[in-house]
């Protein structure tokens, strides 16, 4: 790694509830914001990456806007963000104004070096309901995976076992021995047939088979599709506690972003 830590987009992994409680005739309404990547941030710490958290709500207006911007990092996650919070900027969709197209923007930026991982998620992939969108979008092009063009959501609450195929030699994977946890769910995709694209884990047979990393190259850059969780529910604690989790994204930021 080179002196100065790499800096990470993560832009996503942030959610608000409201809960509406009856109590007879009468009632109340309350509100919660939560962020969901704090596994990951604490996997990151003290590594040789400078991970800088954009909430969704944040995002739709702060994320980059130009290629300048979003080339101060080395890698771009998008996790559990779904299209519309990076094509409606406020300003095109509360004032009718033109703003980028920023899902051309990343694809322009990993074509020209960058690196990019999709987390899988609710708002991943094509996500719940179909409502992520980013089947046939710019970002469908840069991954080394298509997407369904419906609800693509796997839910196995009985756990399953992701399956090691592939290039167990591959550097993503360095470092990371023995069984692997149980995970709880994932999007179903698949992997793209071109040069270049290297399925790395699937779900085990019983939960579909479907592959939950794939590795890519497109033009100069690199890009990555995980598609499980990056924590709850999918991805349980105790498989962000394994060891094997902080190597898993440390490793993955490394090669995604050209550091290793």
């Amino acid at each position: 790694m080179s002196a100065s830590k790499a800096r990470v987009l993560l832009a996503g992994e942030s959610w608000v509830s409201s809960k509406t409680d009856y109590k007879g005739w009468d009632f109340f309404v309350s509100a919660s914001y939560a962020l969901g990547a704090g596994h990951l941030v604490r996997a990151l710490d003290g590594s040789d990456f400078d991970l800088h958290y954009m909430p969704s709500h944040i995002a739709a207006r702060e994320f980059p806007g130009d290629l300048e911007g979003l080339s101060e990092y080395g890698a771009v996650i998008l996790s559990d963000i779904g299209s519309n919070t990076l094509l409606l900027h406020p300003d095109t969709y509360e004032n009718g104004q033109t703003t980028p197209n920023r899902l051309k923007l990343i694809r322009e930026y990993v074509r020209a070096g960058g690196g990019l991982i999709m987390m899988g998620g609710y708002y991943s992939y094509q996500g719940i309901h179909g409502a992520a969108r980013y089947h046939r979008s710019p970002v469908e092009e840069v991954l080394p995976v298509t997407m369904l063009p419906y609800d693509d959501r796997v839910e196995v609450p009985e756990g399953m076992r992701p399956q090691v195929v592939g290039n167990a030699d591959h550097p993503i994977l360095n470092g990371i021995d023995g069984e692997w946890p149980l995970l709880l769910g994932y999007n179903e995709v698949q992997p793209k047939t071109q040069e270049g694209v290297e399925l790395l884990l699937q779900a085990d047979d019983e939960a579909g088979g479907h592959p939950l990393l794939v590795a890519g190259t497109y033009g100069a850059g690199r890009a990555i599709a995980w598609t499980s969780d990056v924590g709850p529910h999918w991805l349980p604690d105790s498989f962000a506690e394994w060891p094997g989790y902080t190597i898993l994204w440390r490793n993955a930021l490394a090669w995604v972003s050209g550091e290793g």
